[in-house]
């Protein structure tokens, strides 16, 4: 299996995913809407210019592919009732990849999104990311499904000028994981598993740290002067009656600062390797 259909790859976690299938021999073909963005990133990839909610536009990027690798979100100020990439844009790739007899189907998922029901936590956005796996898991095709924990790349969007921005009271560990060496391991998946093997892979890192603990590693350890600001959880709840944005904030960082996460990754490290960035290592080269 060497000829990867990659969607998402000009994403915060498409980039160091597509970059580690390039560095690994892997052929590349990219769906952007902005072809020339993603060929500037990826020169060796052949990139088309396009969208997934158009089916023509997805059957260029898979035909002739053994695989389709997804990064796809919900964008941060998107509403419920619009269009969303992790809802019609799966419904549409798996149409086509069946009709195209695609080899893979695999998925960045979330492990967060199991926080959903808990402590009567109901978003709509997490039950968009458990039905995309459904329908993935129930359309016939063979999959690869990816549940990461927290990321370490993620800390771009804290970082604001000076400060480290924190919304909340972190209670539980997370094993933060950078997307370097989830890529990693997305490459030795795409290496190991036979045409007709369907797998559930969940992704932690080395360590697990609480996020006041995380922000404090990070501080120490970042090339510039940083302090934290941290935002109480009832100004987030203020600022979501105005802003679709800071309700999808502060939703998500209830989430993360709720989930009560459990090591579960070693299965994953004896298939796939074991990741090898911490995070004081990914904050000096940050």
């Amino acid at each position: 299996m060497k000829k990867i259909a990659f969607i998402g790859a000009t994403g915060m976690l498409g980039k160091p995913v597509a970059q580690e299938l390039i560095n690994a021999g892997f052929e590349l073909t990219i769906l952007a809407r902005n072809a020339k963005k993603a060929q500037a990133l990826f020169p060796k990839a052949t990139v088309i210019e396009g969208s997934l909610e158009n089916k023509e536009d997805i059957r260029k990027v898979l035909v002739n592919q053994d695989a389709v690798y997804l990064s796809l979100s919900v964008e941060q100020d998107a509403k419920p009732d619009d269009w969303h990439t992790e809802k019609q844009g799966i419904d549409n790739v798996i149409e086509v990849a069946k009709l195209l007899n695609t080899k893979r189907i695999a998925f960045l998922s979330s492990l967060v999104m199991n926080y959903q029901g808990m402590n009567g936590f109901d978003w709509w956005v997490f039950k968009i990311k458990h039905e995309a796996v459904q329908k993935i898991k129930v359309s016939g095709l063979v999959y690869t499904i990816f549940y990461p924990s927290t990321f370490m790349d993620t800390y771009q969007q804290q970082i604001a000028g000076p400060s480290l921005q924190m919304a909340g009271v972190s209670k539980f560990p997370m094993w933060f994981v950078s997307a370097e060496d989830y890529g990693k391991q997305v490459v030795k998946s795409f290496e190991i598993l036979n045409d007709s093997e369907s797998k559930n892979y969940i992704i932690q890192g080395l360590e697990p740290f609480d996020y006041q603990q995380a922000n404090q590693i990070f501080i120490q350890n970042y090339s510039k002067k940083l302090w934290l600001l941290t935002v109480p959880s009832f100004m987030l709840s203020l600022a979501a009656k105005f802003s679709q944005k800071m309700d999808y904030l502060g939703n998500i960082m209830e989430s993360l600062n709720s989930y009560p996460e459990t090591f579960q990754a070693e299965s994953t490290w004896q298939e796939l390797g074991k990741p090898e960035i911490t995070l004081a290592e990914f904050a000096k080269n940050y």
